[in-house]
Protein backbone atom coordinates (compact mmCIF):
# COMPACT_ATOMS: atom_id res chain seq x y z
CA UNK A 1 0.00 0.00 0.00
CA UNK A 2 2.73 2.46 0.94
CA UNK A 3 5.04 1.88 -2.59
CA UNK A 4 1.52 2.35 -4.35
CA UNK A 5 0.74 5.57 -2.49
CA UNK A 6 4.61 6.96 -3.18
CA UNK A 7 4.63 5.57 -6.87
CA UNK A 8 0.91 7.99 -6.98
CA UNK A 9 2.80 11.06 -5.35
CA UNK A 10 5.80 10.42 -7.72
CA UNK A 11 3.51 10.49 -10.63
CA UNK A 12 1.40 13.51 -9.56
CA UNK A 13 4.43 15.65 -9.22
CA UNK A 14 6.41 14.51 -11.96
CA UNK A 15 3.30 15.31 -14.68
CA UNK A 16 2.53 18.42 -12.79
CA UNK A 17 6.08 19.69 -13.45
CA UNK A 18 6.19 18.04 -16.84
CA UNK A 19 3.04 19.69 -17.66
CA UNK A 20 4.54 23.27 -16.83
CA UNK A 21 7.71 22.65 -17.93
CA UNK A 22 9.73 23.22 -14.72
CA UNK A 23 13.12 21.22 -14.66
CA UNK A 24 13.39 18.08 -12.40
CA UNK A 25 14.91 15.18 -11.37
CA UNK A 26 14.28 12.83 -8.51
CA UNK A 27 16.88 12.34 -6.30
CA UNK A 28 17.16 10.60 -2.99
CA UNK A 29 16.03 6.52 -2.35
CA UNK A 30 13.14 7.06 -5.16
CA UNK A 31 15.79 7.47 -7.72
CA UNK A 32 18.18 4.84 -5.98
CA UNK A 33 15.47 2.25 -6.45
CA UNK A 34 14.84 3.16 -9.67
CA UNK A 35 18.34 2.27 -10.96
CA UNK A 36 18.76 -1.15 -8.18
CA UNK A 37 15.82 -2.17 -10.60
CA UNK A 38 17.09 -1.66 -13.74
CA UNK A 39 19.72 -4.33 -12.56
CA UNK A 40 17.72 -6.53 -9.70
CA UNK A 41 14.03 -5.32 -8.87
CA UNK A 42 14.02 -7.76 -6.15
CA UNK A 43 16.82 -5.63 -3.79
CA UNK A 44 15.32 -2.24 -4.63
CA UNK A 45 14.25 -0.28 -0.51
CA UNK A 46 11.23 1.32 -0.19
CA UNK A 47 10.80 5.03 0.44
CA UNK A 48 7.96 6.82 1.81
CA UNK A 49 9.50 10.34 0.39
CA UNK A 50 9.88 12.11 -2.72
CA UNK A 51 13.14 14.17 -3.23
CA UNK A 52 12.80 16.05 -6.31
CA UNK A 53 15.64 18.49 -7.70
CA UNK A 54 14.61 21.99 -9.04
CA UNK A 55 16.35 24.98 -9.49
CA UNK A 56 15.74 27.39 -6.69
CA UNK A 57 13.97 30.35 -9.11
CA UNK A 58 11.21 27.88 -9.73
CA UNK A 59 10.33 27.69 -6.41
CA UNK A 60 7.03 30.30 -7.21
CA UNK A 61 6.03 27.97 -9.98
CA UNK A 62 6.44 24.70 -8.25
CA UNK A 63 4.25 25.95 -5.46
CA UNK A 64 1.50 27.14 -7.65
CA UNK A 65 1.99 24.20 -10.15
CA UNK A 66 1.84 21.41 -6.99
CA UNK A 67 -0.66 23.15 -4.77
CA UNK A 68 -2.88 23.14 -7.80
CA UNK A 69 -2.71 19.26 -7.64
CA UNK A 70 -3.50 19.46 -3.87
CA UNK A 71 -0.06 19.67 -2.25
CA UNK A 72 0.72 22.17 0.47
CA UNK A 73 3.99 24.17 0.79
CA UNK A 74 5.44 24.15 4.03
CA UNK A 75 8.80 26.48 4.69
CA UNK A 76 11.18 25.20 7.25
CA UNK A 77 14.88 26.65 8.07
CA UNK A 78 16.63 24.56 5.63
CA UNK A 79 14.24 23.30 3.61
CA UNK A 80 11.09 22.98 1.45
CA UNK A 81 8.19 19.97 1.30
CA UNK A 82 4.96 20.37 0.30
CA UNK A 83 2.89 17.89 2.15
CA UNK A 84 -0.30 15.95 0.58
CA UNK A 85 -2.92 16.17 3.01
CA UNK A 86 -4.30 12.67 2.39
CA UNK A 87 -0.92 12.06 4.30
CA UNK A 88 0.11 14.75 6.21
CA UNK A 89 3.55 13.04 7.63
CA UNK A 90 6.82 15.07 6.89
CA UNK A 91 8.19 11.36 6.01
CA UNK A 92 5.94 11.05 2.98
CA UNK A 93 6.21 14.43 1.81
CA UNK A 94 8.03 15.76 -1.37
CA UNK A 95 11.19 17.30 -0.16
CA UNK A 96 12.78 20.19 -2.83
CA UNK A 97 16.43 19.97 -3.41
CA UNK A 98 18.05 23.25 -4.59
CA UNK A 99 20.24 22.69 -8.14
CA UNK A 100 23.44 23.72 -7.98
CA UNK A 101 24.00 24.83 -4.34
CA UNK A 102 25.92 22.95 -1.57
CA UNK A 103 23.03 21.78 0.79
CA UNK A 104 25.67 22.23 3.72
CA UNK A 105 28.67 24.37 3.56
CA UNK A 106 30.72 21.58 4.53
CA UNK A 107 29.98 19.68 1.17
CA UNK A 108 32.23 18.76 -1.26
CA UNK A 109 30.14 19.34 -3.87
CA UNK A 110 27.12 21.21 -4.82
CA UNK A 111 24.10 19.64 -6.09
CA UNK A 112 23.59 18.24 -9.70
CA UNK A 113 21.76 20.24 -12.34
CA UNK A 114 18.05 19.21 -12.65
CA UNK A 115 18.89 18.57 -17.02
CA UNK A 116 21.60 15.83 -16.07
CA UNK A 117 18.77 13.52 -15.87
CA UNK A 118 17.00 11.18 -17.85
CA UNK A 119 13.59 10.02 -18.63
CA UNK A 120 12.46 6.57 -17.53
CA UNK A 121 9.56 4.77 -19.29
CA UNK A 122 6.80 6.50 -17.10
CA UNK A 123 7.86 9.70 -18.35
CA UNK A 124 9.60 10.64 -14.70
CA UNK A 125 12.66 12.49 -15.02
CA UNK A 126 15.23 10.49 -12.72
CA UNK A 127 18.91 11.94 -12.15
CA UNK A 128 21.36 10.07 -14.07
CA UNK A 129 23.59 7.58 -12.37
CA UNK A 130 26.76 9.26 -11.42
CA UNK A 131 25.75 12.41 -10.61
CA UNK A 132 23.46 10.30 -8.24
CA UNK A 133 26.58 8.67 -6.66
CA UNK A 134 28.24 12.03 -6.35
CA UNK A 135 25.10 13.09 -3.90
CA UNK A 136 24.66 10.10 -2.46
CA UNK A 137 28.92 10.41 -1.40
CA UNK A 138 28.82 14.09 -0.65
CA UNK A 139 25.79 13.63 1.92
CA UNK A 140 27.39 10.36 3.27
CA UNK A 141 24.99 10.05 5.86
CA UNK A 142 24.00 6.49 7.39
CA UNK A 143 20.79 6.16 4.91
CA UNK A 144 23.00 7.34 1.93
CA UNK A 145 25.90 5.11 2.68
CA UNK A 146 23.27 2.49 2.63
CA UNK A 147 22.13 3.44 -0.77
CA UNK A 148 25.78 2.96 -2.22
CA UNK A 149 26.30 -0.11 -0.64
CA UNK A 150 22.85 -1.55 -2.59
CA UNK A 151 24.28 0.00 -5.48
CA UNK A 152 27.45 -1.85 -5.36
CA UNK A 153 25.74 -4.92 -4.28
CA UNK A 154 24.10 -5.44 -7.59
CA UNK A 155 27.28 -3.72 -9.75
CA UNK A 156 26.37 -0.52 -10.45
CA UNK A 157 29.46 1.63 -9.71
CA UNK A 158 31.84 1.11 -12.37
CA UNK A 159 35.11 2.08 -12.76
CA UNK A 160 33.98 5.41 -15.04
CA UNK A 161 32.18 6.38 -11.80
CA UNK A 162 34.61 5.40 -9.68
CA UNK A 163 37.54 7.91 -11.72
CA UNK A 164 35.12 10.42 -12.08
CA UNK A 165 35.30 11.27 -8.75
CA UNK A 166 37.27 13.47 -6.88
CA UNK A 167 39.31 12.42 -4.41
CA UNK A 168 37.42 12.69 -0.95
CA UNK A 169 34.34 11.16 -2.83
CA UNK A 170 36.60 8.32 -4.11
CA UNK A 171 37.94 7.75 -0.47
CA UNK A 172 34.06 7.52 0.68
CA UNK A 173 33.43 4.93 -2.00
CA UNK A 174 36.80 3.20 -1.08
CA UNK A 175 35.64 3.11 2.32
CA UNK A 176 32.35 1.27 1.42
CA UNK A 177 33.79 -0.67 -1.37
CA UNK A 178 36.22 -2.36 1.85
CA UNK A 179 33.23 -3.18 3.71
CA UNK A 180 31.29 -5.23 0.96
CA UNK A 181 34.12 -7.67 0.99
Amino acid sequence: MTMERVARRMRLVAGALNDASIPYALVGGNAIAYWIATKDPSATRTTRGVDVLVHRVDLDRITTTLEARGLKREDLRSLTRLLDPTEPSRRSAVHLVWANEKLRPSYEAPSPEPEDSMVDPDGLRVLKLAPLVTMKLTSFRPIDQVHIADLLAVGLIDNTIRDALPPPLRERLATLEQSED
